[in-house]
């Protein structure tokens, strides 16, 4: 699948971050969640290892406001058509090196990676009520398409 994104409802729990997030940017989402009931745009997740490389600000809103999935594209972190860059300059840093702090809990500053696609993802709006724990006895199917 080198080059291709899957969508999918993700567990908040599988996640694993290599950003910190600004507060009053989760704040900001939070009230938009709240009053829309819709996040607009999939996070970006490296398939292999469940890190987040785009979303860092929706994961914690949608955590705060009890969700349990998030929708992604989960994507081929090795493949050329996703690109790494800095938002400010500074050294360049390796994908190997934004897995690694992921798995070990050592955070980058907000805004430091940069990840660029060389693909186009369509729009997947999706309704808060889906990514909400499941009513008892209502099975949540994991939604799968692939551009």
């Amino acid at each position: 699948m080198t080059g291709s994104a899957e969508f999918a409802l993700v567990p908040l729990a599988e996640l694993k971050a290599h950003e910190r997030i600004e507060e009053s940017n989760v704040l900001d989402l939070v009230d938009l969640l709240r009053r829309t009931q819709v996040l607009s745009d999939p996070i970006w997740v490296a398939r292999e290892a469940f890190v987040i490389l785009n979303g860092h600000h929706r994961v914690e809103a949608l955590r705060r406001v009890g969700a349990e999935r998030v929708p992604a594209w989960l994507l081929d972190y090795g493949s050329e058509l996703v690109h790494l860059e800095r938002w400010h300059p500074g050294p360049p840093i390796a994908k190997s090196e934004v897995i690694r702090r992921a798995k070990e809990g050592r955070l980058f500053p907000p805004k430091t990676t940069r990840h660029r696609l060389l693909l186009d993802l369509p729009a997947r709006p999706t309704r808060l009520a889906e990514l909400l724990p499941a009513s008892a006895g209502e099975p949540h199917s994991r939604a799968s398409d692939r551009p």
